[in-house]
């Protein structure tokens, strides 16, 4: 009987030109483009588990998948070859051996993803696809003091995008716990940039907890509507979808 070996990978992509990570029919997707260049280094059809789904146009520092494959092929020489075959806006930066039972999903703990912004009246054409722009002024600290209400543990339907939910993989529904939610101003005039780090995100949540303290910084939404709009728990309540264009899935957090 052949054993098989579980590799998991940590991966980096510029989602520019991508329809996300998820594999698709009609599209271009990651998750697709990857599998297609482990099938000719294995020369098998393998199926790649994802920590997470992302957007079209959104970018990974630290996405992480596994496969299950029989090669012998070391480690290192998936991550090189890999990288000679993948295009350059796709990444392999490190390649492990782990434990049968180790999936890059249902074993993950936690995530933190950036979103990234600019603020002024004009923004640079070298920074529209890694940054969302806002012209309007904003009250930065009215929206840094905003996101104290999102954390910790919260039924988060406000901030939820359609189709997100999988009761069968967590039975949980909304609920989720947000462990840090910061707002950074960089070292660069106008640039910022959220952290929101949680135990699991629903579909659009990070774009659209952005897009909701946004108002709170342009002064539609006062700091304490936050509250109020969690405890809607109806999407409706909340701000618009922020751009894919800002958000980064920055790293996957396991035992």
């Amino acid at each position: 009987m052949s054993h098989k070996r579980n590799i998991k990978l940590l991966l980096a992509f510029d989602g520019a030109g991508y329809a996300g990570w998820q594999k698709q029919k009609s599209a271009k997707a990651v998750q697709g483009v990857i599998e297609d260049k482990l099938h000719i280094m294995t020369g098998e059809a393998l199926s790649l588990n994802g920590a997470g789904r992302t957007d079209a146009g959104v970018h990974a520092f630290g996405m992480v998948a596994n496969f299950n494959t029989e090669a012998n092929i070391p480690c290192l020489g998936f991550v090189k070859g890999l990288n000679s075959m993948l295009p350059s806006d796709i990444r392999v930066l490190e390649a492990y051996d782990v434990e049968p039972d180790f999936h890059a999903r249902r074993s993950a703990k936690a995530k933190t993803y950036w979103y990234n912004f600019s603020n002024g009246p004009v923004q640079l054409p070298t920074e529209r696809l890694y940054s969302a722009h806002v012209f309007e002024e904003l009250d930065i600290g009215s929206m840094r003091n905003s996101l104290t209400y999102l954390k910790g543990t919260h039924d988060f339907s406000s901030f939820e995008g359609a189709g997100s939910r999988n009761l069968e993989l967590s039975g949980r529904g909304a609920v989720r716990t947000i462990l840090e939610a910061s707002l950074e101003t960089l070292e660069t005039v106008g640039k910022h940039r959220f952290v929101i780090t949680g135990d699991g995100f629903l579909r659009h949540m990070v774009r659209n907890i952005v897009g909701t303290i946004l108002e709170v910084g342009k002064g539609k939404l006062a700091q304490s509507d936050v509250a109020a709009i969690l405890a809607a728990k109806d999407r409706c309540a909340a701000g618009p979808t922020a751009p894919a264009a800002g958000l980064f899935l920055k790293e996957v957090f396991y035992e």
